[in-house]
């Protein structure tokens, strides 16, 4: 028996589908750009990164569209 490698949250990530910004940004029907600057600030999906390239959990994105929905709006 070995040792599984340490996952930060295995019970949700466990065969979630892993999407890259450019996918991340189609599904949100976003640019690029707004999904980087959403990164910077914090003001978007959770994401992390993979070497050097940018990754979302498609549960996590599906979890922060869902909390922009709830959200009380301002007008």
């Amino acid at each position: 028996m070995t040792a599984q490698p340490s996952v930060p949250n295995p019970r949700k990530n466990l065969g979630d589908e892993m999407l890259t910004l450019n996918e991340t940004a189609a599904l949100l029907r976003v640019p690029e750009n707004t999904l980087r600057y959403w990164r910077v600030t914090g003001a978007g999906p959770r994401s992390f990164k993979v070497g050097r390239h940018v990754r979302y959990w498609k549960a996590d994105v599906v979890l922060w569209l869902t909390e922009q929905m709830n959200r009380p709006q301002h007008h």
